[in-house]
């Protein structure tokens, strides 16, 4: 067999397993796909639904080509179907397997079996190693920024890397090349390509986590947090309450001077508007404190509708600029939020001393 030698190959599974930190079935695997390609490559097409088994022991390889049973006497697709009377005995429907035993190679299959190799191995290692970031989704770490492209920016966090797409980033910041930036992991994101590391700034747990490093009552339990919506860059509104009698929730989170608040925004960025306010158990109320710092008139609550009242000054306020206030005021809610004007109650007609005298005279001249 030119440039491939399976005997070889079977050899170095579990030194292989062994170098690359991964399970011998992932080595012994990523190797029967090359076996199975490099053989498609000189004797079928890609079409071809094709698996290899590798016997380690004797370094032969058996190649299986399945292809599915059809009506006889009509037009098929040789690469994936058989006819109902080749297929001795199966029934329509059904998947046959044809059985090829490997024996040689030529070059360019060969080639073509070493790329899959490398490829499928580097794969596995990097999921590997993503599998070990799994017990740290949700938490913030500091990596640095690689790659800059249109739509994501790539990141290195040391032994895996990770992309943050365009809408998980904050709007409006700028990321140079070599910089080091904190991110949180959102997730990790498995398809027929692989794994990829998903990272975020833009995302709400992201400002939770910020705040988590700053307010200890927090992990004490003295203060909780009720809810974040957060549009990055722009504004967030978060909910937050005390579960001691007497303890100032708002005034925890934004501590002394501002110095907690304060230390989020250095992080998110001045830009970014951060509305720290009371949460509560009454639906109207926390309304109200929701699309603060409108005066709110009244609130009319039906299912998960609200009509909230405001006076003319304090419409714009309610609203926000391009409806943001009352956007991230819905979606920490849970309420859908309809702004709208508070009719003035019509004035009483003032009677002037002239008008109350005459009436009192036309109800004396009745009572003669």
């Amino acid at each position: 067999m030119e440039n491939l030698d399976l005997k070889q190959m079977s050899s170095m599974v579990d030194i292989i397993a062994e170098e690359k930190g991964l399970p011998r079935e992932t080595v012994l695997n990523v190797i029967e796909q090359a076996i199975a390609a490099a053989w498609r490559k000189d004797n079928g097409d890609r079409e071809m639904n094709v698996r290899a088994l590798l016997d380690t022991k004797s370094g032969e390889a058996t190649v299986y080509v399945a292809r599915e049973v059809i009506e006889d006497e009509i037009a098929y697709n040789p690469s994936t179907e058989i006819p109902e009377k080749e297929a001795g005995g199966a029934k329509i429907g059904d998947i046959v397997e044809e059985e090829f035993t490997v024996k040689s190679f030529g070059r360019v299959a060969a080639m073509t079996a070493k790329q899959v190799v490398i490829q499928r191995l580097r794969e596995a290692e990097n999921d590997a190693v993503l599998t070990e970031y799994e017990d740290k989704i949700g938490t913030v770490v500091t990596g640095t920024v690689s790659r800059v492209e249109s739509k994501l920016v790539r990141i290195d966090l040391g032994r895996a890397n990770g992309i943050m797409p365009r809408s998980e980033q904050i709007d409006g910041e700028y990321y140079a090349v070599g910089s080091r930036i904190k991110v949180l992991i959102k997730k990790i994101e498995r398809n027929e390509k692989g794994a990829q590391l998903i990272l975020s700034r833009g995302s709400a747990e992201f400002v939770e986590y910020l705040f988590r490093q700053e307010v200890p009552e927090l992990e004490n339990g003295a203060a909780e947090i009720k809810g974040i919506a957060r549009e990055a860059g722009r504004r967030t509104k978060i909910a937050v309450t005390s579960n001691i009698p007497g303890v100032d929730p708002v005034g925890t989170f934004v501590g002394g001077r501002g110095i907690r608040v304060q230390a989020v925004m250095n992080e998110i960025g001045d830009r970014e508007k951060i509305d720290i306010i009371n949460w509560s158990d009454n639906a109207s109320e926390y309304i109200r404190e929701a699309l603060s710092p409108a005066e709110i008139m009244k609130v009319e609550i039906d299912g998960k509708k609200a009509k909230v009242f405001v006076t003319e000054e304090q419409q714009s306020i309610a609203i926000g600029k391009q409806g943001q206030n009352v956007r991230l005021a819905s979606k920490l809610t849970g309420y859908d939020i309809d702004i709208e004007l508070m009719k003035a109650a019509p004035k009483k007609k003032k009677k002037n001393v002239e008008d109350s005298l005459l009436s009192a005279l036309e109800e004396t001249e009745d009572e003669e």
